[in-house]
């Protein structure tokens, strides 16, 4: 067993050959752990399934996301689109700031939810960290909804499987 100690910007230390995420909110705490020679970075965040406080949506997502709420209403009206989009935007950061060493802002990423495929795009739209030879441009990941909670997770491949 190895601790698991806070780094200077509060993120989680992972002991050398494994990357992380942890997550908590009232009523559940998670974490996820790989092999660092099978994923680059990940990350989770857990949200209770309420809408977002009056004001919030505003500060967290562009008016193009606040506009496709919509849309995602009218296919599952049940679910707490504005509180899914912050928890995918959550699980961006923390994949984003191990490989940047820097903050994402909530408005440097587009998020594209798909309601039917439990599926999301992040595209960034600030110059993304070099992975080998290449920027990254998009994290992709799933999103659930189950037990009063929302749950969402990106992931990137390591070299050479990356997508």
């Amino acid at each position: 067993p190895v601790a698991i100690v806070p780094g200077p910007g509060r993120e989680p230390v992972w002991p050398a050959g494994v990357v992380g995420s942890m997550t908590h909110c009232r009523g559940r705490r998670a974490a996820a752990v790989a092999r660092s020679d099978e994923i680059l970075v990940l990350g989770i965040d857990v949200e209770l399934h309420a809408p977002l406080p009056e004001g919030v949506a505003e500060l967290v997502m562009s008016p193009a996301e606040r506009g496709r709420l919509d849309e995602l209403g009218r296919i599952q009206p049940s679910v707490a689109w504005d509180r899914v989009v912050f928890s995918a935007k959550e699980s961006v950061f923390k994949a984003w700031y191990p490989l940047a060493r820097s903050w994402l802002d909530f408005l440097e990423c587009d998020l594209e939810l798909d309601a039917r495929t439990g599926t999301f795009d992040a595209r960034l739209l600030v110059p993304g960290p070099l992975i080998g030879l290449d920027r990254l441009q998009v994290l992709r990941g799933r999103w659930a909804t189950e037990g009063g909670f929302i749950t969402t997770a990106v992931w990137e491949a390591a070299a050479p499987t990356r997508r």
